[in-house]
């Protein structure tokens, strides 16, 4: 009798604790989600609130190719040009870089070799955003400056050179773990049929793991297209359209971060809606991520 006392006593316990763990997670779920709706709903409506008024058309916003608050002109088409350039340019070097990495370390590189620069890699990742900024503004603007005999050397390709290097740790990792993951068979039937090993790796390895290659560099995009701190460093701080790779640009995150701290009133309000246009690109980023991850478990 009495065990079955304790017994009852104990299968109670569990079912409290058991209970009030589900809550705690169910809590934390919710308080994650409330606060992801707080800040999209605080940005929108600040953002949008220029617009529903009817004071400003949201197109010429988009489309203006001025920016000076003082004036009333808010245009905002050079900022995402440079944003998406710096983030094209930055992909367009990065990506067969990260790939090519991930591939010698998952499939050629010895295990000493692997052990030290995988590490290396993710210790890279590691480094505060700031310090990219700064070494490319003590080192990268330089070299830029004085190979094109330019008056400053902050532009938009030390933007791409700087993203690209903040992004590689990204596609490094998720790359090489997504090789990693292909099953040994493939290989091994590869080789069978007589193909090399490097064949084996372009023509089986890497197709096989295609779904995890695009998931790193859709990640490595949303944090390229994301940046702020490094880029303010290096952009050099000027709102027109880019012509060609050693001007100056200003991309929508160094906008946002320059001027939010003493804009007021309606140039407030226009800061945000750049917010908007760059949570904008940041959402269908993570569409086609999970578009991929889908596909993937398809």
């Amino acid at each position: 009798m009495l065990k079955d006392k304790q017994r009852s006593k104990s299968n109670r316990n569990k079912y409290i604790i058991d209970s009030a763990t589900k809550y705690l997670f169910a809590i934390s779920a919710f308080i994650a989600v409330i606060s992801l709706a707080l800040i999209i709903g605080f940005v929108f409506y600040r953002g949008a609130s220029p617009f529903l008024s009817g004071k400003y058309s949201f197109i010429k916003f988009l489309s203006g190719s001025e920016w000076f608050p003082s004036s009333n002109k808010y245009g905002i088409l050079p900022m995402i040009i440079a944003s998406i350039f710096g983030t094209f340019g930055a992909l367009v070097v990065g990506v067969p870089i990260g790939i090519f990495t991930a591939a010698f370390l998952a499939e050629i590189a010895p295990k000493p070799v692997a052990k030290i620069v995988s590490p290396a890699v993710e210790l890279l990742a590691g480094i505060p955003s700031v310090l990219f900024g700064v070494f490319g503004l003590a080192v990268i603007v330089p070299y830029i400056k004085n190979l094109f005999n330019l008056p400053k050397g902050q532009s938009l390709l030390a933007v791409i050179i700087v993203l690209c290097m903040m992004m590689l740790p990204t596609i490094i990792t998720v790359a090489e773990t997504s090789i990693r993951a292909v099953p040994n068979s493939y290989r091994e039937a590869s080789l069978a049929l007589g193909a090399s090993k490097m064949e084996t790796i372009i023509k089986v390895v890497l197709p096989s793991a295609r779904n995890g290659i695009l998931a790193a560099v859709v990640l490595g995009m949303g944090r390229a297209i994301g940046e702020t701190m490094a880029i303010i460093l290096v952009a050099g701080n000027n709102s027109v359209i880019p012509k060609n790779l050693t001007d100056s640009v200003r991309p929508l995150t160094t906008n946002i971060a320059l001027e939010m701290g003493y804009a007021f009133g309606t140039h407030q309000d226009m800061l945000f809606a750049t917010g908007i246009v760059l949570f904008s690109f940041i959402l269908l980023l993570n569409i086609l991520l999970s578009k991929i991850s889908s596909k993937g478990e398809a």
